[in-house]
């Protein structure tokens, strides 16, 4: 059987619609903190379980007879995610889970200065003394935050960032597509497997391709910090996001995220989505 966490989320909630095409309701389960909210798939025959890696003491009874796991990173504003992680992954050893499957990204490193990308790496570390087999997902940086980090370009003509790095802009879309993929290959991928875009793009580059999408001139100007944290307030962004936006650009500038893989085509069995196609639904 394979279990799912955080299918009433985007990411995962598109992997189970992708692997309800290739096996029966009755091999697919799903984890979630609100079991009401999974009500679309109950109504397909997938059996839906209450979970929460905040109450570990359930967790065990929700992974119960998972031959793979696959476990979605946490969001939880207020939480200590690594320590969330390590409730999750001790439940899954509990319960006898044969596989983990975590919701990396791309970048997962202990210097990374985008936080999430220090959490990865320590929940991977985490998989790694488990004794469990597992698959760290390392998605590249996901395409529809353009819409934020590229900020309002088509209303003021520029990208204006407080750091310009390459970026494999990746489809969240495709991601959840390919994972579906591995799921199905029972085991094939092991330990850390990167899913990029085939491009990483600078957001000079991408001030050239908004050019071409918006039918004139879109530049990127390059701010320090300081102006850029001053825009972000006067345009009433919250301070904490700011700082997290930041850490981003800083990881960009130190090229974080420009590694580039082909197994994300390789397992779509078609080119995935590009930069382009997120900047043109912004």
């Amino acid at each position: 059987m394979i279990i799912v966490t955080g299918a009433t989320g985007a990411l995962n909630g598109a992997t189970v619609d992708h692997l309800l095409e290739h096996v029966a309701p009755a091999d697919v389960a799903v984890v979630t903190r609100d079991v009401a909210k999974a009500e679309r798939f109950s109504r397909r025959g997938v059996e839906v379980r209450q979970g929460d890696y905040a109450d570990p003491g359930g967790l065990p009874e929700a992974y119960a007879g998972a031959d793979q796991l696959l476990l979605v990173s946490s969001n939880d504003p207020a939480g200590d995610h690594v320590a969330l992680h390590r409730n999750a992954i001790e439940a899954a050893v509990t319960a006898g889970v044969g596989r983990i499957l975590y919701t990396s990204h791309q970048g997962a490193a202990p210097d990374n200065p985008f936080h999430p990308g220090t959490t990865h790496y320590a929940t991977e570390q985490l998989l790694a003394g488990s004794g469990v087999a597992w698959t760290s997902l390392r998605n590249g940086f996901y395409a529809h935050s353009l819409q934020w980090m590229a900020g309002p370009w088509r209303k003021t003509g520029v990208i204006t960032v407080p750091g310009d790095g390459p970026v494999s802009w990746t489809a969240r879309e495709d991601a959840a597509e390919a994972v579906a993929v591995i799921l199905l290959s029972d085991g094939a991928h092991d330990g850390p497997t990167t899913l990029t875009a085939p491009t990483a793009p600078t957001f000079a580059e991408l001030a050239v391709t908004a050019s071409e999408i918006a039918g004139r001139t879109i530049t990127c100007e390059v701010v320090d910090e300081e102006s850029w944290r001053q825009a972000q307030a006067a345009a009433g962004a919250p301070e904490g996001m700011t700082a997290f936006l930041l850490g981003f650009y800083r990881a960009a500038r130190e090229g974080f995220f420009a590694g580039t893989d082909p197994l994300l085509g390789d397992l779509l069995g078609r080119e995935p989505r590009t930069a382009r196609d997120a900047l043109a639904a912004t």
